[in-house]
This record gives structure tokens, C-alpha cells and sequence, in this order.
């Protein structure tokens, strides 16, 4: 029995009609965003930030794995869109809405974009990281129009950090202190075998529980936004 194999080639071809151009484009600049989506939710809006200090839960409560990595990730991600949301809807209405009506060009719709994504960094970004590569960049910016975005993200992403580790910092104090005391009954009662860590998780949990603890992590971390 003979099957028949389909052919497949790929060619290019002239056209005079510059709609076929633009739609192309289009789709090939739709398939960059896509490719490109996952960094810039990392790395221009809040996830940074929660995915690190929940991150500093887990390590400072001793649990290994508990809760998983997709877990954390997903709850990092619902909290970014929760807190994001305004911005995503000002993007819409400003930028992608008016584009797709054909009120406005594709670089206006790109710059009416980026204005609530840059007014965001630059509310959550240091004035001193920002100066830092202001500086090594040399450029002298009259207002906050004449930073380059790039050189925004870089400095909203540092301070991201030292603001995730500030928190992480805070929430392990309380967990540092029920190690050292369990160490310390331990090696008052002759145990210096046992591992205080077997014996200070139950109690790092109960602490954790009786304070609301993912409660209070949620609410910090939302008003650390604003």
C-alpha cells in the first residue's frame, strides 16, 4: 500500500499590498511579546518581590518542600495580577483599546503603554538605585520623562530585592529565636545529639498558625505597595 507524504516548502513572494506586510509584522512583533512575557512579569511588576519573601517563609519555617515551588508560584502570581490589576486596566483603556479601535498609532499605543508600568517602578524604585545607573550610564535627566526604561527596570529590580530581603529579614527573627531556645534547653538537658531543628518545627508551625501567619505575610506584603 503506497501513502502519500505531503510536500512542505516555505517561499518568499512580492506583493504591493502593504496590509499583508503590517499584518505579518504584527503577528511576528505578537509572538516577541509572548516569547518575552514571563521576564517582564518577573521583572517590571510585584512578582519579584512576593516570590522572594515567601521564599524567606519557607526557609525561616524549615519546612524543605512544604509548600511546593508551584504553589508559591502561583499564589506569587494571583497576588502580582491583584496588585497589578489597576495598571493592567489603565494599559488597556490608555493604550491597547484606543489601538485596536484605530484611535491612535502603534508607537503611541507603545508609549501610552509603558507610562503606568513606568509610573509603578518608579514609585516602588530608590532614589539611589536609581541614581546608581543613572550615573554609569552618564546621562543627566532634567525629569523622570528622560530616564530610559531600561535603565528604570535595572534599578526597580534592585530595590525590589533590598526591599524582599528587608522583610525576609523580619520574618526570621522570630524563628531564630525559637531555634536558639530550643538549642539551648537541649543542651541543658544533655541532648546534644538530638537535632534542635526536629524539635523546633512543631513549634515554629503552632507560632505560625496562631498568628495568622499567611494572613499577615498577604496583608504586609500588600501594603508594602503602596
Amino acid at each position: 500500500m503506497n501513502f502519500a507524504i505531503p510536500e512542505i516548502s516555505f517561499a518568499l513572494s512580492q506583493t504591493s499590498n502593504p496590509e499583508a506586510i503590517n499584518s505579518a509584522l504584527q503577528i511576528l512583533l505578537a509572538l516577541t511579546v509572548l516569547t518575552l512575557a514571563p521576564s517582564l512579569i518577573i521583572l517590571v511588576t510585584s512578582f519579584t518581590r512576593i516570590i522572594i519573601v515567601l521564599g524567606f517563609i519557607r526557609n525561616a519555617l524549615a519546612t524543605q518542600q512544604t509548600p511546593p515551588n508551584q504553589v508559591l508560584i502561583g499564589i506569587a502570581l494571583f497576588l502580582t495580577f491583584f496588585i497589578m490589576a489597576p495598571v493592567f486596566e489603565e494599559i488597556y483603556s490608555e493604550s491597547i483599546q484606543p489601538y485596536t479601535n484605530g484611535q491612535i498609532t502603534q508607537q503611541e499605543a507603545i508609549q501610552k503603554g509603558l507610562s503606568p508600568i513606568r509610573a509603578f517602578m518608579f514609585k516602588q524604585t530608590r532614589k539611589k538605585d536609581l541614581l546608581l545607573f543613572v550615573n554609569f550610564a552618564k546621562i543627566r535627566p532634567k525629569n523622570k520623562a528622560d530616564i530610559p526604561t531600561h535603565i528604570l527596570i535595572v534599578s526597580f529590580v534592585l530595590s525590589e530585592l533590598k526591599t524582599a530581603f528587608q522583610m525576609g529579614f523580619v520574618i526570621f527573627i522570630p524563628f531564630l529565636i525559637i531555634d536558639i531556645t530550643i538549642a539551648s534547653v537541649l543542651m541543658s538537658m544533655g541532648m546534644m545529639m538530638l537535632p534542635p531543628v526536629m524539635i523546633s518545627l512543631p513549634f515554629k508551625i503552632l507560632l505560625f498558625i496562631l498568628v495568622d501567619g499567611w494572613n499577615l505575610i498577604v496583608n504586609s506584603l500588600l501594603l508594602s505597595f503602596n
